[in-house]
């Protein structure tokens, strides 16, 4: 069980990747991942340097430290509203697995909310998740390797997506990797999937509506 939990932030949002996209659900991106520090000075040498997401300190709209699995199920269910359709929680980072526990899980069951993590696949993970999504990392060790969906940030040099395509995943999904060739970067993940039509592409829609 987690001493405390440490949270970017919460909020509610539209899914804008994978097999969930479109989805309204609340966000909980915890601090830190192991394999980069987050800081802009660590980016080169990190093992996810394409990495664009803010997840250092606890200063976003809705983080802080939660001492208790109920107190952060709680807030998720605040950021949610009133209705109890449909529910999600989206557990990200960051990597969420180094917090994320049985307890949370129980309890934001006990929420209504169904549950989806964003991982990387170093760390294996707990048992009652409700839609697993992992996102392996050239360099880095995958430990996780089955789940509702595998989302492959591509290109990546040393991660081709012959790599994984025999794992236990029921979605394949190739992400264009953000930034100055992107553009480009999209072409090779539209040429790939026409060539393996296991694989689907991922766009990241939630940039394209300028939403969080």
């Amino acid at each position: 069980m987690a001493l405390s939990y440490a949270v970017k932030e919460i909020l509610k949002t539209l899914q804008g990747e994978g097999g969930q996209v479109g989805r309204a659900a609340v966000f909980c991106r915890f601090a830190g991942c192991n394999l980069w520090s987050g800081r802009e000075s660590d980016r080169s040498g990190a093992v996810c340097g394409f990495c664009d997401t803010d997840f250092v300190g606890t200063d976003g709209a809705g983080g802080g430290r939660f001492s208790r699995a109920a107190g952060l199920a709680e807030a998720i269910s605040e950021a949610w509203g009133r209705d109890v359709d449909r529910r999600m929680v989206v557990f990200t980072g960051g990597e969420p697995l180094l917090q994320l526990d049985d307890q949370l899980i129980a309890a934001v069951h006990a929420e209504a909310f169904r549950v989806a993590v964003e991982s990387n696949g170093t760390l294996l993970a707990p048992h009652g998740i409700d839609w697993l999504c992992v996102s392996p990392k050239a360099g880095a060790p995958l430990k996780q390797t089955h789940g509702a969906e595998l989302k492959l940030v591509y290109p990546q040099e040393g991660a081709p997506p012959e790599l994984f395509e025999g794992l236990a995943f029921e979605h394949f999904f190739l992400q264009p990797m953000h930034g100055p060739q992107l553009a480009r970067n999209t072409a090779l993940a539209v040429a790939y999937c026409l060539d393996h039509p296991r694989w689907r592409v991922s766009l990241q829609t939630h940039k394209l509506m300028g939403i969080p």
